[in-house]
């Protein structure tokens, strides 16, 4: 079965990977294009087009898929190369219904929610801004709705208590490879079946905004921990803005007002606004690098009863 892959950033690497490791013959790879990085502005190329250069096979980067000279050629390529499946993780592109509807067995999206919930962009990070136990990854067929196609194969998986986006994008993206083998295996012994979604159970994670980050102590123990570690959290303290990157509730509560920094020498605590206390474990000081909050906690010489502020 020839395949088209389509995919862009480390999350659809594994399934790439994946689909060349069971023995499937990929014939081309279609990631965005090349994006200037740091100060010299270097042309960096997606982990997708890493992955397909070390495999060996063909890479295309058209700018859009939809419109334009670009358009009419990718449409060309995939003409020739003849796809009976192309398979879709992540590509940050919406296919045109002229390429949905080219190959013999369709368009394969690999989402990394169970759907219909969290349709959309940014389902890892919404899932832990709203506090989910479990999660997972589905196969679902592309048609011209954002992932509203029917449903192939799900699997899904247990959230830590203080798991973070980055741990939890890299296990959906392994189990999404896995779940993405499996679908194969089931299209090509005729077991696949195909589940409508019921849009009345759906839900949308919309893009995350930097505004989304700022930490207002107002806010209860759970939200703030639950935002450290989606998108992590920044804040200021003693004017100058600090960032969260892990977070733990502390199981002890306070009776001094939200923001107030009450332990900042073997730990880090700060009160929130429901009186519950909050932990942080891993943070960067404005004009640092990221560290342990005892590393921070040594050199910054805090003082409790400092509070947290939303602003300069």
């Amino acid at each position: 079965m020839n395949i088209v892959f389509m995919g862009t950033p480390d999350f659809a690497v594994p399934s790439l990977k994946a689909l060349a490791d069971a023995g499937e013959n990929v014939t081309a790879v279609f990631t965005q294009p090349d994006k200037p990085k740091g100060r010299g502005y270097k042309m960096i190329p997606t982990p997708v087009k890493e992955a397909a250069l070390e495999m060996n096979i063909p890479v295309y980067q058209p700018l859009s898929l939809r419109k334009g000279d670009d358009a009419a050629e990718a449409f060309e390529v995939l003409k020739q190369n003849a796809p009976d499946l192309i398979v879709v993780v992540a590509y940050g592109q919406i296919l045109p219904e002229e390429i949905l509807s080219l190959p013999k067995h369709g368009c394969i999206n690999v989402h990394g929610s169970l759907l219909p919930e969290y349709r959309g962009a940014a389902p890892m990070q919404w899932c832990l801004l709203n506090g989910e136990k479990k999660t997972g990854v589905t196969t679902m067929m592309m048609d011209k709705g954002l992932d509203t196609g029917d449903m192939l194969v799900k699997s899904e998986i247990e959230i830590g208590e203080n798991e973070t986006f980055a741990e939890l994008h890299d296990r959906l993206a392994e189990c999404g490879a896995g779940t993405l083998v499996k679908t194969l295996e089931e299209l090509k012994n005729g077991t696949l079946t195909r589940t409508p979604q019921d849009d009345s159970l759906s839900t949308y994670s919309p893009m995350i905004t930097k505004n989304m980050s700022l930490i207002d102590f107002n806010e209860p123990a759970q939200k703030i921990h639950n935002t450290v570690r989606a998108i992590t959290g920044f804040a200021f303290l003693g004017g100058k803005r600090i960032k969260f990157f892990r977070s733990e509730l502390a199981g002890k509560r306070s009776s001094e007002e939200p923001g107030t920094v009450i332990e900042a020498s073997s730990e880090f605590l700060a009160v929130c606004g429901d009186g519950e206390v909050i932990r942080f474990t891993e943070v960067q000081p404005e004009g640092s690098k990221r560290m342990k909050a005892a590393d921070y906690l040594r050199g910054s010489k805090l003082q409790t009863g400092i509070k947290f502020t939303t602003g300069e």
